[in-house]
């Protein structure tokens, strides 16, 4: 089972980067320097009400002394964004997991495209940073809905980069929106594309992109939130332990991770919508049915790991190496 190392951070400053949405610079407790982290990773932020949510780390990568992470207050917040929102002040303490990464820069890649959609921007902004630092080919695209809305904004602005940024405002005048269809146009071979964002503007990258002939390899993309499909054709189905050969029911009505849960199984659990990985349980025999936006198609395909949290069985039976 995947475990992190939990880290004890101070929040530094708590700052109001835009409308409805705040930066957190968190720095260890004991003044030492932070674990190393590459551009694209996310932190597992421990909160107060038990909650447990990853946010993308927004700083340059080569600051070995603080993490900057980026929170927008979300209107259909399940309690994350609320409780760092309402509850986090400065100076208080926060555990935190170390950095981890399904979000990276493809190293082979000669040139880089970047591509943000509101608070999608964290992830985005570090890569450019780093990108910048090593002098790498990139261009950077922020969509966002206003100019009050547009986190970072100045940052980026008066940044080294700010010349290969272009910003781009739903309320803006038209010829300065994102045309994906023309920026999509022409899929190089060396070209690499990096979108996060919310769930309908990386849906619309990502189908431009593969419509227009974008081979997969060459697309990255993280979600951070999704919608976990239920459906009236849902069946109850079994799930064997391998450790031991008990068998679990799973019912139509929950998931295989409440269902294991209420029978005495814990699996690590973080997002529950199959966007993070942290439940991530290998498959030893059975198909699964998989609902996530965390594995990609290739590795849905092979079959050998599934999301408890919100995936389920195209047969009768799964065998978890549990």
């Amino acid at each position: 089972m995947h475990t992190s190392p939990i880290l004890s951070v101070r929040v530094a400053r708590k700052v109001a980067e835009a409308l409805d949405i705040s930066s957190f610079e968190l720095v260890s407790v004991d003044g030492s320097a932070l674990p190393a982290f590459t551009a694209g990773s996310h932190v597992d932020v421990h909160l107060p009400n038990g909650l447990i949510r990853q946010y993308s780390l927004c700083n340059d990568p080569r600051e070995s002394g603080r993490y900057l992470i980026g929170v927008l207050r979300d209107a259909s917040s399940r309690g994350g964004s609320r409780a760092m929102h309402d509850e986090i002040q400065e100076g208080q303490t926060l555990q935190i997991s170390a950095p981890r990464n399904h979000f990276a820069l493809a190293p082979e890649a000669k040139r880089n495209l970047l591509l943000a959609g509101g608070i999608g921007v964290t992830p985005i902004l570090c890569m450019a940073e780093h990108l910048n630092a090593t002098g790498a080919d990139f261009e950077m695209h922020y969509a966002s809905r206003t100019l009050e809305r547009t986190a970072f904004y100045q940052r980026i602005s008066d940044s080294a980069f700010a010349k290969q940024v272009q910003f781009h405002f739903d309320d803006g005048a038209a010829e300065q929106k994102l045309d994906l269809p023309a920026l999509l146009a022409k899929p190089q071979a060396g070209t690499h594309l990096y979108v996060c964002g919310p769930k309908g503007f990386m849906d619309a990258v990502l189908a431009n992109a593969r419509a227009q002939g974008w081979p997969e390899e060459q697309l990255h993309y993280e979600f951070f939130t999704a919608e976990v499909v239920h459906s009236d054709s849902d069946a109850s189905f079994d799930v064997k332990l391998a450790s031991n050969g008990r068998i679990v029911r799973i019912p139509k009505d929950k998931t295989v991770a409440q269902a294991l849960a209420e029978a005495g199984v814990d699996i690590m659990l973080s997002c529950e919508q199959g966007v993070c990985g942290t439940c991530l349980t290998r498959v030893l025999e059975g198909t699964p049915d998989h609902r996530d936006s965390y594995l990609l198609p290739e590795e849905q395909a092979a079959n050998d790991q599934f999301t408890p949290c919100c995936s389920r069985s195209k047969s009768a039976m799964l065998v978890l190496d549990l």
